[in-house]
């Protein structure tokens, strides 16, 4: 259960009456502490370690043996590495039930591929091992239950008696975090061994590599795919490059070897994209999409076909990346630098560290695949856990749109506004000769809405609401100020400092610029897409097209312009990963343009002496993030470092670390003020401590959950945001 002193497996007897339903990976109920929870049945066994008294199995939910064995060990390591319980975790790797549709499958029996472990069960009463879950953490744990102490892993070693073991019963809630040693993950120095290839086996069908000729060393991954070996590559696509295509010629490539694959892309529009890719290449009802926008009947369904070995292929968004899969061969993520695949629940995985997992416990290849390379895939390289996959500087420069600052010397000598103006000479003459060209331009703006801060005319104070000091905003132009976080109006706004009544644009939004964009380029269509509305795709002729970051719609025939706007707004936030960032945002909006060939140019609104321009003028990822990787390592920073947060009240903060024995070199960092009346520490090891780091913060979590602490500790490993 979610509690850190009873996150670990129970043991129970088995009636006779459920030994024929009472399965691995089968959903139960059981008494717990006088509750009847529900919980997960792990393994059965002959016997139990545990001397003393054992209750029954009081129900089997339902025959469905939705948790596969191999989910229920990646489950364990994920629980482990992320200072969660395995409940959580269980609750985010199996969707809830949905008895009708359980209904409607169960007269298509699973297929041979499926998993079926009920072979393997006595048909006599014995014990069971189960997983209960209840509403509300119990207030005793009967000790006739629990098995020794040392019994903390996920499911008991296999063997041929009616026995099982189960695991701990999962709550809703706990009064503190449970953190638990990191497991041998894939984002270390070792490399896990290369599968062996199996004797006798007939040889793969031949894959066609397509795209993937444009890299060197593309169409040998997609060989030894087909091979069945597990090849580990992170990828740099190219500008304009059909990334789902690719994606697809992999998946193919490991269909066609035997086996199946997991991808995890960000978005509703990327996984269309990805469907769409797939259908082309494998044929109808070859792979199904989970996602949590599916609702909860489509979900299980699609969940369900997956776990009787149906498709061979799931995709998805973050809630694919625990989805069952027969004969796993490939995990894959695309963009793995967007915040959408880091879940925003405890214990707070991310997609990319939770493949790389299973990638490592499967002996899977791994695909890690993006427009820009974050700092942890760059660590993949050069640990050599890894192999980069990236195309030579001769076909890059095909294929790159033409790319130019307006902060550099050569444009300040002529345009010398553009060190200030929003969109300087440059930017505004490359929009105008694309659009007399018939060609779209494409418009990044990375603040959404019309004003969203605004100042005083007069002195230039920020307007603030005088309720909640939070900023006010203007929602049109004939709109009254409101605050954006009360959302009280202030249609009587005074500047306290000066008086004065008039407001000015201190951060100008998409749709202040398409109005402004509209008024400079009459009887031009302008188009925006952002928060209120994402375009799939804009027609290729002449247009404006103004998007937030992440929402950029594809232009038919590729945009002839791209103007990146406001870049001081993301270089100058304070985070760790702005730089980064920045960079992602840039390259997934440039990579939209046509190659410069085609005239396609790109004009960023920055200093072009800045690493991310740099970057970004030599479409060189690589190299930014091989430098981004070398300065947090000198400053121990993640991923050079592990870094776990506790945030909570101060003293709960301050209990936890004192309960806990940190390994030696870790490093306390803090107190510094999170958000209400809480604060948060952060704690620094080398990352070869970083199990146990994880073992003495459980611990130390264990020490509060048992004693029923009443202040609530969050505990976070690898957070994706350090301030």
């Amino acid at each position: 259960m979610p509690l850190p002193h009873l996150d670990r497996p129970f043991d129970y007897l088995v009636p006779a009456e459920l030994d024929a339903d009472a399965v691995p990976g089968v959903r139960v109920k059981v008494r717990f502490a006088g509750q009847l929870v529900d919980g997960w049945l792990l393994d059965r066994a002959d016997g139990s370690g545990h001397t003393g008294r054992l209750a029954y199995l009081e129900k089997v939910v339902s025959p469905e043996p939705v948790l596969a064995p191999e989910i229920a060990r990646l489950a364990r390591a994920v629980a482990d590495r992320y200072a969660g319980s395995l409940a959580d975790v269980l609750r985010l790797a199996v969707p809830p039930r949905h008895a009708r549709v359980e209904k409607d499958l169960r007269a298509q029996p699973p297929t041979a591929a499926a998993d079926t472990p009920a072979a393997d069960t006595a048909t006599t009463s014995g014990e069971v091992s189960a997983a209960p879950a209840t509403e509300a953490p119990p207030t005793n744990v009967v000790a006739a239950a629990a098995p020794p102490p040392s019994a903390g892993v996920a499911a008991s070693p296999p063997t041929t008696g009616p026995l099982g073991t189960a695991a701990a019963p999962a709550t809703t809630g706990s009064t503190g975090a449970t953190a638990a040693p990191a497991s041998t993950g894939p984002t270390g120095a070792a490399a896990a061994p290369d599968a062996a290839e199996p004797s006798g086996a007939p040889a793969a069908p031949a894959v066609d590599p397509r795209g993937w000729r444009d890299y060197p060393a593309g169409p040998a991954f997609l060989r030894a795919l087909a091979d069945g070996r597990p090849p580990r590559a992170v990828w740099s696509a190219l500008a304009g490059e059909d990334w789902a295509a690719r994606y697809a010629d992999a998946v193919a490539a490991t269909v066609a070897g035997g086996r199946g694959a997991v991808v995890v892309v960000a978005d509703a529009r990327d996984l269309d994209r990805l469907d769409a890719a797939l259908t082309d290449i494998l044929g109808p009802d070859r792979h199904v999409c989970l996602s949590a926008a599916l609702g909860p009947a489509r979900r299980y369904r699609a969940f369900l076909t997956a776990r009787r070995g149906t498709a061979p292929v799931v995709i998805g968004t973050r809630a694919a990346m625990f989805a069952p899969v027969d004969r796993l061969g490939l995990v894959a993520i695309w963009d793995d630098g967007d915040d959408l695949h880091a879940e925003p629940r405890a214990p707070y995985p991310h997609a990319r560290d939770v493949l790389l997992t299973r990638a490592q416990l499967a002996g899977a290849a791994a695909l890690v695949g993006g427009y820009t390379r974050t700092a942890e895939a760059q660590l993949l390289v050069e640990t050599g856990w890894a192999r980069e996959v990236v195309a030579d500087r001769a076909t890059l420069r095909a294929r790159t749109p033409s790319i130019a600052p307006t902060g550099d010397d050569p444009q300040l000598a002529r345009d010398p506004g553009a060190a200030t103006a929003r969109l300087p000479s440059l930017a505004w003459t490359t929009a105008r000769d694309t659009l007399r060209a018939d060609a779209p331009v494409l418009v990044q703006v990375p603040r959404r809405g019309y004003l969203p801060s605004i100042s005083c005319a007069d002195c230039r104070t920020p307007a603030r609401c005088p309720h909640c000091a939070g900023p006010l905003a203007l929602p049109s132009a004939e709109g009254i100020p409101a605050c954006r976080w009360c959302g009280r109006v202030a249609a009587a706004y005074a500047c306290p400092e000066c008086g004065g009544r008039r407001l000015r644009a201190a951060v100008t939004g998409a749709r202040r610029t398409a109005e402004e964009l509209g008024r400079a380029f009459p009887g031009v269509p302008v188009r925006t897409s952002g928060r209120e509305e994402v375009l799939a795709g804009v027609p290729g002729g002449a247009g404006l097209v103004i998007a937030t970051p992440g929402a950029e719609p594809l232009a038919e025939g590729g945009y002839g312009a791209v103007l990146l706007l406001d870049s001081w707004a993301l270089l100058t936030r304070a985070d760790l990963r702005a730089g980064e960032e920045t960079l992602r945002r840039w390259l997934s909006a440039a990579a939209l343009a046509r190659p410069a060939s085609a005239g396609g140019r790109v004009v960023v609104v920055a200093d072009g002496a800045l690493a991310p321009v740099q970057a970004l003028l030599r479409w060189d990822p690589a190299w930014f993030a091989a430098r981004e990787l070398a300065e947090r390592r000198e400053l121990g920073f993640p991923p050079a470092t592990k870094m776990a947060s506790v945030t909570g009240p101060a003293v709960a903060v301050a209990d936890l670390l004192a309960e806990a024995r940190l390994p030696d070199g870790a490093e306390v960092l803090g107190p510094v003020p999170a958000d209400g009346d809480r604060e948060r520490m952060l704690v620094r090891v080398p990352r070869a401590r970083a199990a146990a780091l994880a073992e003495a913060l459980h611990t130390a979590a264990g020490v509060r959950s048992a004693r029923k602490a009443a202040d609530p500790v969050r505990l976070q490993v690898d957070p994706l945001s350090l301030f």
